[in-house]
């Protein structure tokens, strides 16, 4: 008797033992972990769109999120040096899917990927990580910041600013955050040719003083508006234009990858978020799990633009206008349909005199 005990003991262990070690293959749908920066899902932006979009995916919402721990997680980096075992974790636990958002991870993914050859991922915002199980998706930011530059521009002139200047605040300079900024100032001087615009990076996705006192700086010397695309760094501009729109200072910021609209509120009905540019990182989750679930996942670059509703630009502020939005929209179909071509690199935009030289715009 005591000899079957002690099988049946054992047998359990190893079960247990196994079923901690390996995400199960489930019938409700694929299993994903997401991997984030340090700026994790409460950034407000980049990373909370990619969760929302995995959340989504599976029934639930961001107040309940019963599949959370079941079906998918997320882990967050504090640092770079985790980026690797945290990627090697979660190809070890043998999720369905993993996604990492970012092209800070590119290194890494680039590493890790060729040693788990059975192992589905997925990365955001880089189609140079060329590996046979790595799916790719890009989005045009150029042409959403375009967007929100042109509604920055029409609504400095419906107040009747003289001169009006315009700030942007970027992460970590390369050609992505490039893209917003090109993108931006296209559409600004489209409106307001000569528009003086000024820019700024932190060099950093989590540091929200920075932004804050650099927007400190800009506003008061008569910057009206000010776009960041720079993660969580980026909340520190809305931080200083809700203060001052507080205090009746005319002035404005614009949120980026998320509707930051309510992050922006101040007083009922009025933020100090002017637009957002829509860059819908939560269709990216959902292509690469929708890829997972009908076995159709594949090595490729999924280009999500602005004919795809990739990306877009938001309208939930009355005080925009209702004569913007519209002006704004026939900017939107001019590029749908070809009329409208924004240029994404500041090489290109410098050399047909759609931008000004001395940005610290890069490339690279």
């Amino acid at each position: 008797m005591k000899k079957v005990l002690f099988a049946v003991l054992v047998t359990a262990v190893v079960l247990f033992a196994a079923g901690c070690g390996a995400k199960q293959a489930s019938s409700s749908g694929p299993t994903t972990r997401l991997l984030t920066d340090a700026t994790g899902i409460d950034d407000k932006s980049f990373n909370a769109a990619a969760w929302r979009g995995i959340v989504s995916f599976y029934g639930d919402t961001l107040d309940k999120t019963a599949n959370r721990g079941k079906l998918y997680d997320v882990v967050t980096a504090q640092t770079q040096d985790m980026y690797v075992p945290n990627l090697k974790q979660a190809a070890d636990e043998k999720y369905d899917l993993i996604i990492v958002t970012g092209f800070t991870w590119a290194n890494a993914l680039n590493e890790v990927a060729p040693k788990y050859p059975n192992q589905k991922f997925m990365i955001v915002d880089v189609d140079w990580v060329n590996q046979p199980n790595v799916m790719q998706v890009t989005f045009t930011e150029h042409e959403g910041s375009y967007l929100v530059g042109v509604a920055a521009a029409l609504k400095a002139k419906a107040d009747g600013i003289k001169n009006p200047k315009f700030g942007f605040i970027g992460g970590i300079p390369g050609p992505i955050i490039t893209k917003f900024e090109v993108g931006y100032v296209q559409g600004i001087l489209s409106v307001i040719p000569g528009a003086k615009v000024l820019d700024y990076y932190a060099n950093d996705w989590g540091k929200p003083e920075l932004a804050k006192a650099q927007a400190k700086n800009w506003y008061d010397s008569g910057v009206y508006v000010i776009y960041s695309a720079a993660g969580g760094t980026g909340n520190g501009t809305i931080a200083q234009a809700k203060e001052y729109r507080t205090q009746s200072k005319n002035v404005w910021a614009i949120g980026v990858d998320s509707d930051q609209y309510a992050d922006g509120i101040y007083a009922e009905g009025k933020s100090a978020v002017l637009t957002s540019m829509l860059k819908r990182v939560e269709t990216a989750s959902k292509v690469a799990l929708d890829a997972v679930k009908a076995k159709t996942f594949k090595a490729q670059v999924v280009v999500l633009d602005t004919k795809g509703d990739g990306v877009g630009f938001s309208s939930a502020n009355a005080e925009l206008g209702k004569d913007i939005v519209a002006q704004v929209e026939a900017a939107r179909k001019d590029i749908i349909d070809g009329k409208v071509k924004v240029l994404a690199t500041y090489a290109e935009a410098k050399a047909a005199g759609k931008v000004p030289a001395g940005l610290q715009a890069s490339d690279k």
